[in-house]
């Protein structure tokens, strides 16, 4: 299902921190890349790497570019919000992560919001999944349904600029959808 929508001169922000579900991190990263955009890695950490959660255990170090307060939302087309457990809800509790999300859907240079997995936790968070329809990891269903989302059980939902997938198997769906709202 894969297309090869041409990303030549877009630039992708991703939002993360230390225990990012690593595929949902890397796996996006390198199919955006192989489309021709630029991808900055994003974090809240005054550091220059963060440590990625592997399925049960920590995994691979990846590089950050910026720090969330020095990024500029409107140099970016998307911004993707990998899930894991421990990445999205240490976020949430970061307001300069929050209020960029929330920003990102009203800046019109972004062109997409996407989060995978655990990451619709931080679209509650922003206010962003209020009357919107989107789906998660199945586990954090009602609290998108208490947050006022209408929750659906699909590979990749989008609504206006929000897409949203399940787990690591919906990457393909979820690169694909995002590279089509951007290209």
């Amino acid at each position: 299902m894969s297309n090869t929508q041409n990303l030549q001169g877009k630039k992708i922000a991703i939002l993360a921190t230390n225990g990012f579900e690593q595929s949902e991190l890397v796996q996006p990263k390198e199919m955006f890349t192989e489309r021709g955009a630029q991808v900055d890695i994003l974090s809240i950490e005054d550091q220059t790497s963060i440590k990625a959660w592997d399925e049960d255990d920590w995994g691979k170090d990846v590089n950050v570019d910026l720090q969330v307060t020095s990024a500029k939302l409107g140099d970016y087309d998307a911004l993707v919000l990998p899930g894991g457990q421990i990445n999205p809800d240490v976020l949430r509790t970061n307001e300069d992560a929050v209020s960029f999300i929330k920003e990102a859907n009203n800046t019109d240079s972004i062109k997409a919001v996407g989060a995978i997995c655990h990451g619709p936790w931080l679209l509650v968070e922003s206010g962003l999944a209020k009357g919107a329809t989107l789906t998660s990891f199945p586990s954090i269903q009602t609290d998108l349904k208490n947050a006022g989302a209408n929750w659906v059980d699909r590979e990749v939902v989008t609504d206006d600029k929000l897409v949203t997938s399940r787990n690591p198997n919906d990457i393909p769906a979820f690169v694909d959808q995002i590279s089509k709202m951007i290209a």
